[in-house]
């Protein structure tokens, strides 16, 4: 089954992005709600900081990565990409962006994913999905999430436990 599996605001994380990737399957693809590098302001003194590694394991998705600048994120460090992000998974319009700029979402788009608040949403209004995954790293509310998009629902998960906290068709 296809799978998108959404994150934000890892803010360059290494330990955190070997997470993703042992929770991610073979065959997912990586939807990052930007913030993924923290390039601009990352926390260089720490060695959990590592944007060079998760640079060179993001290059190896090629086509399975959905990323969007955050503003966190300095856009050369990897060029490229833009501030919003939209595309088709399994029949669906997909709209990404980071959340800290305004932005005109296009009307083809049922699921609108955002990051930077780093606090997990999944709701629904006018016939639109709103989410943002929260974050893995540096939860607001001490609760670190992510989703999980098939082609029939999306879900937000616990990372301790991998319970779903919520769920809407899609």
């Amino acid at each position: 089954m296809n799978r998108l599996f959404v994150t934000a605001d890892l803010h360059g994380s290494l330990g955190t992005w070997m997470t993703v990737q042992a929770l991610m399957k073979p065959h997912d693809q990586l939807v990052v709600a930007g913030d993924l590098f923290d390039t601009r302001y990352g926390s260089y003194s720490s060695p959990d900081f590592q944007p060079e590694a998760i640079r060179r394991d993001a290059k190896a998705l090629k086509d399975r990565l959905h990323y969007v600048y955050g503003n966190c994120d300095v856009e050369g460090f990897f060029p490229g990409k833009n501030f919003t992000l939209d595309f088709e998974f399994e029949g669906h319009g997909i709209f990404v962006h980071h959340g800290h700029k305004a932005v005109t979402i296009p009307d083809t788009c049922r699921l609108v994913i955002q990051g930077h608040t780093h606090l997990p949403v999944l709701e629904e209004t006018d016939n639109r999905i709103f989410l943002n995954p929260g974050s893995m790293i540096r939860p607001r509310n001490q609760f670190p999430t992510y989703a999980l998009v098939t082609p029939d629902q999306v879900e937000l998960k616990a990372l301790k436990t991998g319970e779903t906290l919520a769920s809407l068709p899609l």
